[in-house]
């Protein structure tokens, strides 16, 4: 259960972010082991001022991650390769110009409702 924030060019279409969200989770799911309905994602527009990738320029993408830790490094090593692979397909944003970092916490660092400590008081 990632916590995603996916941050694109502004002005894409509707199909073009869906495609990236669902890319995403494709790979969270493949690679990272999670449950197909563990899905929460954020997806910021920005101008292309706004999204600075070095001195890429063209169509890019974002990602960071917020996950509890406990996944191996081979596990994210997947991860990354699978959203480029996913990503470079469709919507057909070049390998090159995907950023992608993972932070992790742990299980205190997480309330999804009721102001409860979701992994900690069930």
């Amino acid at each position: 259960m990632p916590f995603v924030n996916i941050a694109i060019l502004a002005g894409k279409s509707t199909q073009y972010a869906k495609a990236v969200a669902n890319g995403v989770n494709e790979a969270a799911i493949g690679a990272l082991d999670f449950p197909e309905d563990d899905r929460y994602q954020l997806i910021t527009e920005y101008a292309e001022h706004a999204l600075q990738l070095q001195t890429r320029t063209g169509d890019r993408v974002m990602l960071s991650l917020v996950m509890r830790a406990g996944k191996t490094d081979a596990q994210k090593k997947a991860f990354y390769r699978q959203v480029v692979d996913k990503l470079s397909v469709d919507p057909g944003i070049e390998p090159h110009n995907m950023m992608i970092t993972i932070v992790e916490n742990r299980d205190i660092d997480w309330s999804f409702a009721d102001g409860q400590a979701s992994f900690i008081e069930r």
